[in-house]
């Protein structure tokens, strides 16, 4: 690959801009991890937070960086790759995750990386660069993963359910709300595992374009403990506009839900991630959310909200791959 002169400065101006990214990722994704045990009443947001974000650092030594290599190698041609495309793909994601963000959509952090690095790429060089494989692997799960969400957080309901048929209503909501800090911390965990990567990925794009790191050399590991801190922090921080919305509008939870949802959620992330494939951590827990609702009575599931919800999804890629482009040509007139 050919590499390209970028100055230090520059260098390390667009890490800094990724980890915000990061950052902004565990920020806007944070009521993903915790909606539920908050809306069930398990613990209180700040309590779950710290916890979400405890696991989101932890997945550092729980999985290998598969999702960082789709990202960073197998979306587009690395040899296209400059940092007025990097600035292009960052901006691009970043904004469409503010206006989400401040509109209270559950957008997917994930899914505006991706379209920024597309939409940046094709204002570079047109669809050549394109790696076709990597890119239809990542949007057919943005079907897949809320599908494998809504279908195992409802099956392991039906099985709970059929478990605890003898027992109480208050003796199992006591072992539940026990049981679901072990599945937010799943959860967390897997979505650590997945989101942080997608940052490791583009800043290792980043380092290999500037001929700072070899094509066979492993991601330095200063990249992989800044971009899980990062996302710590983020998550620590929280995303409060959004945990209503995920908690409580779609469906009501009670703690056996919560935990049934979470649990699925969590199964589809660490299947996700052990594929090297880069999916919305949002998309997941909503159709978790969505199948658990659905269990019990079709009409307890508010599918208007749901539906506003699947549009932010369709729009996510082209809207932050739009902004990217304007992004890359704006990085041009600036450095």
């Amino acid at each position: 690959m050919e590499t390209v002169q970028i100055g230090f400065w520059v260098i390390a101006g667009l890490v800094v801009v990724a980890l915000l990214f990061d950052f902004m990722n565990g920020f806007h994704d944070a009521a993903n991890a915790i909606a539920t045990v908050v809306s069930t009443g398990v613990l209180k947001p700040h309590q779950a937070v710290a916890w979400a974000a405890f696991f989101n650092f932890v997945a550092l030594f729980v999985f290998q960086l598969k999702v960082a290599s789709t990202v960073g190698k197998g979306i587009i041609d690395p040899s296209v790759v400059d940092h007025y495309l990097i600035f292009g793909a960052l901006l691009g994601a970043i904004t469409w995750n503010v206006v989400t963000w401040y509109y209270g959509i559950p957008s997917s952090s994930s899914h505006a990386l991706i379209g920024g690095i597309v939409g940046a790429a094709i204002a570079k060089a047109g669809t050549d660069p394109l790696i076709a494989s990597g890119i239809w692997k990542t949007v057919s799960f943005i079907i897949i993963s809320p599908l494998f969400g809504y279908v195992l957080g409802s099956l392991i309901l039906v099985v709970v359910a059929w478990i605890c048929r003898n027992k109480t209503q208050r003796r199992v909501d006591k072992w539940f709300r026990r049981l679901q800090l072990v599945s937010a911390a799943m959860y967390s965990l897997g979505h650590g595992g997945n989101d942080a990567q997608k940052t490791v990925g583009i800043i290792w794009m980043l380092l290999l374009a500037a001929g700072v790191t070899a094509q066979g050399d492993p991601v330095p590991m200063w990249v992989v403990v800044l971009c899980y801190l990062a996302i710590g922090l983020g998550t620590l921080f929280g995303g409060w506009r959004i945990v209503k919305t995920m908690g409580q509008r779609i469906t009501k939870l009670k703690p056996v839900g919560g935990f049934c949802a979470e649990t699925g959620g969590a199964i589809t992330l660490f299947l996700a991630t052990s594929l090297g494939i880069p999916v919305s951590t949002t998309h997941t827990i909503t159709g978790a959310i969505v199948g658990v609702g659905s269990v019990r009575r079709t009409a307890a599931v508010r599918w208007g909200v749901a539906g506003n919800i699947v549009w932010a999804w369709v729009l996510t890629i082209p809207c932050s791959g739009l902004i990217a482009a304007g992004g890359y040509w704006l990085g041009r007139s600036i450095f």
